[in-house]
């Protein structure tokens, strides 16, 4: 995430810091200290009253659901916790470097609510709340990535783009899945769905950053964002591939891989033509005419998106939404900016439920000490082969040596995909697992069970 100062500096605008100021009486004042804790004061004071008077009205309506143990108490407490420790991040400077994301502090937020022993009594979020929220989320950073996309500089960076999407993540899936089998002892089909599952980058944490340099002007004149959220779809379009056939390799009710390349093709299919209808419906010559292209792209992202689940075509959705987006994006032009401010809000809205829910998955009681260094090191080895892989794949596309390890290290961040997959594998594991003949051959069956 780049600071403002940053985006100011690159236009040629100077930027006085001022750290000191000295009072009348000779005193020395630290304004950057008290303007820092009166933004922070208000900020939370603010977050706090709109949270109680949002608390206050569903309380009115849903009663016990709004209490302590309630469902929509603990999604209203994490939301909180989620946007004050965005917050708290966010105001964070070290010097010479960027602000830090407040993404962080919300990550923290939800794994502090898990693992607290009182809190975490009291705050239980129904899976199907939990995948709810997520998957709205996923669907507004998706039209944001397909609104981002610069047509031209797709079309001259279209072989890197191939090469970026395909390469780190099957250098990264093969890589996980020999150190699962020989580390953990896990079968061939089960190390590929673990390589598959962690193959897949965040576009939660990828677009937002990429449209950040975009819009200060970074990286545009060689196509790096655009570059950077093409990909970043089509490597999880790979990976959630990947991973639902190794998925059906290993349980006797999987589908076969055709099967998973016509879910791609209906995506793309279905995406295309409902791009083309938001192009000219609604008509130009409309009064707020952003607010209804927002609110259509919006309402069929999210009915792609949930719709594909309920017809069987999982992963297809987010596809859907990436390619109407760009299609759309295409015909509207320069009216497009005022769309993508109305999703950004949609994003500021939804981004503390995204990353509070992601940290709120992670449960320590649940790790053993003996397995969590085994996959770490499984981990860490495989993200290095996966940067090693980025470099090579970008090495012959005009990028000079920091733009290289730009990109390599813009391709290591994990979420979003992540927790989709691993609460789909362990739902699934519930209902089938003593079906699989597979899965009893895993040394560690006891531990997971």
């Amino acid at each position: 995430m780049l600071p403002s100062c940053l985006l100011r500096l690159r236009s040629g605008k100077s930027i006085k810091t001022l750290e000191q100021t000295e009072r009348k009486d000779g005193t020395v004042l630290n304004t950057s200290a008290e303007s820092t804790g009166r933004i922070l004061s208000h900020s939370l004071e603010l977050t706090r009253v709109s949270v109680a008077l949002i608390w206050a009205v569903a309380w009115a309506i849903t009663g016990k659901e709004c209490l302590p143990g309630g469902n929509l108490f603990a999604v209203l407490l994490l939301y909180f916790f989620a946007v004050a420790g965005g917050k708290i991040f966010g105001l964070i400077k070290i010097p010479t470097l960027p602000s830090l994301p407040p993404l962080l502090g919300m990550l923290l937020a939800g794994f502090l609510i898990r693992n607290t022993p009182v809190i975490s009594d009291i705050v239980q979020i129904k899976t199907n709340w939990s995948a709810v929220l997520r998957n709205i989320a996923l669907s507004i950073i998706l039209i944001r990535a397909g609104l981002g996309l610069d047509a031209k500089a797709l079309m001259k960076l279209k072989a890197v783009c191939l090469r970026l999407s395909f390469g780190p993540c099957i250098s990264e899936t093969c890589a996980a899945a020999i150190l699962s089998h020989f580390l953990l002892g896990l079968p061939w089909q089960w190390g590929f769905i673990l390589g598959f599952v962690l193959g897949a980058v965040s576009p939660a944490v990828v677009v937002p950053s990429m449209l950040i340099l975009q819009a200060g002007g970074y990286g545009v004149e060689k196509g790096i964002p655009t570059l950077l959220m093409a990909s970043g779809s089509i490597d999880d379009i790979l990976a959630i591939t990947g991973f639902n056939t190794c998925l059906g390799m290993a349980f006797s009710a999987g589908m076969p891989a055709n099967s998973e390349m016509a879910k791609v093709a209906v995506g793309v299919a279905a995406g295309g033509l409902l791009g083309i209808i938001i192009r000219y419906f609604p008509s130009s010559d409309q009064t707020s005419l952003s607010w209804k292209r927002g609110y259509f792209i919006l309402g069929l992202s999210m009915f792609a998106v949930f719709g594909s689940i309920h017809f069987g075509f999982p992963g297809s959705g987010g596809l859907c939404t990436l390619v109407m987006a760009f299609v759309a994006g295409l015909g509207w032009s320069n009216e497009k900016k005022a769309v993508e401010k109305i999703i950004a809000v949609g994003w500021d809205i939804f981004q503390p439920f995204l990353f509070g829910l992601i940290g709120a998955e992670i449960s320590v009681m649940s790790l053993r000490p003996e397995t969590v260094g085994l996959c770490i090191a499984t981990m860490g080895v495989a993200l290095v082969v996966r940067v090693m892989a980025t470099f090579l794949m970008v090495s012959f596309a005009g990028f000079n040596f920091k733009e290289k390890i730009l990109v390599s290290l813009a391709w290591i961040p994990k979420a979003t995909v992540q927790v989709n997959q691993a609460i789909f594998l362990l739902f699934l594991l519930g209902k089938e697992w003593a079906n699989s003949q597979v899965a009893k051959q895993c040394q560690h069956t006891q531990e997971w069970q």
